[in-house]
């Protein structure tokens, strides 16, 4: 594994310093202050360039344990919703055009047929769906792997263009299952500790989903030492792809803005893949799924925004962005304290 340098020290220390001589009160920023000198050091520049180069990229999958009784809709929802994004009518597609935010959306594992769609957006495909991890592994190790090359490639190419931050987005019925069993997985967790209602399932459909992921977590025994292993055995190829895509990213020194549950699980497995890869992220919302907010304790990640929301896509992510703009454009243009006293 390769461990991941942080954000430049010099230019934390620096923006910190920056921070100290605008002309407002000490303080009184606030966390924007923080996101500012966060964004700086991410950087390596000081005071930050303005975020004009954002772009997002939606992993979809479908995910076997979705047949049994985990979420509030039917699997065939997920081939839906890609066709929604890439019409432009999703939640997310119509916040990265509000944002100027480049969006590209990716199936990995969806289960339908999506050949109306353009090539490229099957182009990355690892399988047609993937196993129900309470009974089987989620994939074979040769399509994780594939699929972890998969999202550094696609990290690369996003970088190529241009980009200053990346979002990584997801869409799956039954994701949340998966992305709990992860997260339960890497800190030792049992279910009954962090599972959450997802789609919005009832108190029935909250215990099944509870006892599938601990039936899950006991299948996989002490397997989920080893990253690889936990993605084979309790992932899917979606978000492999998109902890592939947040190791990329922290490798090559991109800031990261999260999303939910299954953006931060992504999270996790990245971190774990490449330590210290979660200095590159920022949280962008609190999701309502507790899985989430254990996650992001873990890290030592503050949302940015908390609106009760649990959509996913990367939809919370875009919401927060404004607020990153907002903090880079102050540290560079309020005037310092030495400009305005006489």
């Amino acid at each position: 594994m390769q461990t991941v340098h942080p954000p430049s020290a010099d230019h934390r220390a620096l923006a910190e310093q920056r921070l100290a001589d605008l002309a407002t009160p000490a303080g009184a920023l606030g966390r924007l202050g923080d996101l500012a000198i966060w964004l700086a050091a991410a950087q390596g520049q000081v005071p930050p360039a303005p975020l004009t180069q954002v772009r997002a990229v939606v992993f979809a999958g479908d995910h076997g344990v979705a047949q049994h009784g985990v979420s509030a809709y039917p699997a065939e929802i997920t081939g839906s919703m890609v066709r929604t994004m890439a019409s432009g009518r999703a939640v997310i597609s119509v916040l990265a055009a509000q944002h100027d935010v480049a969006l590209r959306v990716l199936d990995l594992g969806v289960a339908t047929d999506l050949d109306d769609l353009p090539a490229a957006v099957s182009s990355r495909k690892i399988r047609a769906g993937s196993g129900a991890i309470h009974l089987e592994d989620a994939l074979t190790h040769s399509e994780t792997r594939a699929a972890l090359g998969v999202g550094s490639a696609v990290a690369a190419e996003e970088i190529a263009a241009g980009a200053q931050l990346l979002v990584g987005g997801d869409m799956g019925i039954g994701n949340t299952t998966v992305a709990t069993a992860l997260l339960a997985a890497s800190f030792g967790l049992a279910a009954d500790e962090v599972t959450g209602r997802g789609t919005g399932i009832d108190d029935a459909g909250l215990e099944r989903k509870t006892a599938v992921i601990q039936q899950a977590l006991d299948r996989v025994g002490p397997r989920t030492a080893d990253p690889i292993e936990t993605l084979t055995a309790l992932g899917s190829a979606d978000i492999a792809a998109q902890a592939g895509f947040l190791a990329a990213a922290a490798r090559a020194g991109v800031p990261v803005l999260l999303d939910g549950v299954i953006s931060v699980a992504a999270a996790v497995m990245a971190d774990r893949l490449a330590p210290g890869a979660a200095a590159w992220f920022l949280a962008g919302h609190r999701s309502t799924e507790p899985a989430q907010g254990v996650a992001l304790d873990k890290l030592g990640l503050v949302p940015v925004v908390d609106l009760d929301m649990r959509l996913g896509e990367g939809s919370g992510a875009l919401l927060a962005l404004p607020v990153l703009r907002s903090a880079a454009l102050v540290l560079r243009d309020v005037a310092l304290l030495s400009e305005v006293m006489p």
